[in-house]
């Protein structure tokens, strides 16, 4: 029966599910153990109910605030409110299918099916979910509007336009960038995302010590994850850069419109983020694997179809949905800053509307030359 068999060996869909659910997944682990990714029970409760959908304007409930007056006996208390905010949530479909030949498994003397196929299904949905957090990150500094560039702004910390070492990190630039986002909130940050170049650059400073972890087998094994700063740091080359072109000197010394020369180099931005910084959920697909058998294509074929659908939320951020072809945005989609606004309480007039105070958002970015 199609679906049923592989390499000759009886697949059960369940028991592969939580195979797979129990692989050590370093990365993944090390975004929940920072708080970064955190659970959502309205969200849960949305997406996977009987009239469950693939996006969502749940309500964000501000908090209480103004001027505590003065209580002498005879003046009136006047009461205030709480600001009520709409959050948009989509939910991001992906799947993959892998395709593996009869006469393969033969010549190589029959590799394990279930350890080989399982901790590398693994480590595939844990490298899409790490590449969807940073196109949604992407996507959060591509939003434009007063507001919107207002975050974009104080949540960026740019030390390109320094000059020499200055230009690359060094032992102050992760307090100081944080400090700018969140002020005096700023002690809620825990991971830091970089590119290796970034990475090699603390490390010449001794600032970035690498964390270890235990394997399957009891091997101790060294992480692409340190700490900087106390920031547990995850290391990703799919961080994004921007080349800037080399300028020649124009204009003549002295005088108005005078460039000097200058090299190309690239820009590599940096992400930091806080507890709480994405609500995530595991929303599920009807079936998140199955098998498929073809006996007479290339003298036999097992086919292991995957699929995943999954919420990250960031806190205090909306998705507009305002540039989405299909039920489930793509990379592109989630990279468009029109899709991305920050929280507010949705009044009919735009000039009138309260924003969620973009302190309270534990996310921010550091630019530099390395």
């Amino acid at each position: 029966m199609a679906g049923s068999k592989f390499n000759s060996k009886t697949f059960n869909p369940q028991a592969f599910g939580k195979y797979v659910e129990h692989v050590p997944k370093p990365r993944k682990n090390e975004l929940i153990k920072s708080g970064v990714l955190k659970g959502n029970q309205d969200i849960r409760e949305t997406f996977m109910s009987q009239t469950g959908t693939a996006y969502a304007v749940l309500p964000m409930y501000g908090r209480i605030g103004g001027e505590a007056q003065n209580y002498d006996g005879q003046t009136d208390i006047k009461a205030t409110t709480s600001t009520t905010f709409e959050r948009g949530v989509v939910v991001i479909g992906r799947a993959n299918a892998w395709t593996e030949k009869d006469f393969s498994y033969d010549i190589t003397g029959g590799v394990d099916f279930l350890d080989d196929v399982g901790n590398q299904v693994s480590d595939y949905w844990e490298d899409i979910d790490q590449d969807t957090l940073v196109y949604i990150l992407n996507g959060i500094y591509n939003m434009n509007g007063t507001k919107n560039e207002e975050f974009v702004s104080k949540h960026t910390y740019d030390v390109t336009s320094k000059e020499g070492e200055a230009a690359l990190v060094g032992s102050t630039t992760l307090n100081s960038a944080i400090q700018l986002a969140s002020g005096d909130k700023k002690s809620k940050f825990e991971l830091v995302v970089m590119h290796s170049t970034v990475a090699t650059t603390l490390e010449n400073l001794n600032l970035l010590r690498y964390m270890k972890y235990t394997d399957a087998q009891g091997i101790e094994r060294e992480m692409a994850m340190g700490t900087w700063n106390g920031k547990r740091v995850l290391i990703d080359d799919g961080m994004p850069t921007i080349e800037v072109a080399a300028v020649e000197q124009v204009g003549t010394e002295g005088k108005d419109g005078y460039v000097s020369a200058q090299e190309a180099y690239t820009k590599y931005i940096t992400y930091v983020l806080g507890r709480g910084a994405f609500d995530y959920e595991d929303i599920g697909a009807k079936v998140p694997e199955e098998m498929d058998r073809n006996p007479s294509l290339s003298g036999g074929e097992d086919t292991l179809y995957s699929r995943r659908r999954k919420v990250f939320a960031p806190y205090g951020i909306s998705y507009t949905k305002k540039s989405q072809a299909s039920l489930s945005p793509t990379a592109t989609e989630l990279e468009k800053g029109t899709n991305w606004e920050l929280v507010h309480d949705n009044a009919t007039v735009a000039a009138n509307r309260k924003y969620i105070d973009h302190k309270s958002i534990a996310i921010a970015r550091i630019i530099s030359k390395g």
